[in-house]
């Protein structure tokens, strides 16, 4: 529900931005469906059976690799762009300051087993290829129209199989969850049509790089705001602060004439 709200609000949104109905073309329809394939339905199906059955120190570096992956599969795969010693430097150093944020605080809870690491990996490629995708099908399509109706698809047909599963709604308050859905809601509307807007006008390792930060600044969070991470070491984190700014900075270095 949380993804078919967000396609209603980029789509509601925009449309009343353009002042216009932002209707897919008979062009756009393709995209739209193998989009919502792979960004919403494969990467969130298997991203929430596999996190009730994987630790959270096994899913965030799993996670992570899908930034270094997208990479793998623009330069490789889909021969976007091509793949040099920085962007393989840049890479290697931002998947290390999250590995290193993750084992600070590791509890001996890294494993990996088919139904539940095995489902993050698959929903981390998943990831990666719908990153690769939206570079691809945004050059020649409303990169915005795209994230809107794919997230009213994936979501329509997540909350199917939700219900099929034996999923049900029932929240102890009524006006607290709708306010969260819509907030969650929110988030994926407002992130993945930036997303797609950046991913249209840059390669894809300058922009999925950026996605190291996500494991990172998720457990300056939850020591912050949660007080959780107390075995997390604060000289880590500010280690893997620097190891993953450095890849960054290394990837989006511009080269010399």
């Amino acid at each position: 529900m949380r993804f078919t709200l967000a396609g209603i609000l980029v789509i509601a949104g925009m449309s009343a931005a353009q002042r216009r109905p932002l209707v897919p073309q008979v062009r756009d329809i393709k995209p739209i469906f193998i989009l919502s394939l792979f960004q919403t339905i494969g990467q969130y199906f298997f991203f929430y059976l596999g996190l009730s059955r994987a630790s959270a120190m096994s899913s965030s570096i799993i996670e992570a690799s899908a930034n270094f992956l997208a990479i793998l599969f623009a330069a490789l795969a889909f021969r976007t762009e091509k793949l040099d010693a920085a962007k393989v430097l840049g890479c290697v150093l931002g998947f290390a300051g999250v590995a290193l944020v993750n084992l600070s605080g590791a509890d001996g809870t890294f494993g990996f087993t088919l139904d539940g690491e095995g489902f993050i990996l698959a929903s981390t490629v998943a990831g990666a290829l719908s990153t690769c995708l939206i570079g691809i099908f945004s050059r020649e399509h409303d990169g915005v129209l795209l994230a809107g109706w794919q997230f009213l698809v994936g979501g329509v047909v997540l909350t199917a199989i939700g219900f099929l599963m034996g999923g049900t709604l029932s929240p102890t308050e009524i006006a607290p969850a709708i306010a969260l859905i819509i907030y969650m809601a929110l988030i994926s509307a407002v992130a993945y049509s930036l997303w797609s807007r950046l991913l249209a006008v840059n390669p894809v390792s300058r922009v999925s790089v950026f996605g190291f930060m996500n494991p990172v600044f998720g457990v300056l969070l939850s020591a912050l705001l949660l007080g959780e991470g107390a075995g997390t070491s604060p000289v880590a984190v500010i280690v893997a602060l620097l190891l993953v700014c450095g890849g960054i900075i290394i990837v989006n270095k511009p080269k010399k004439a």
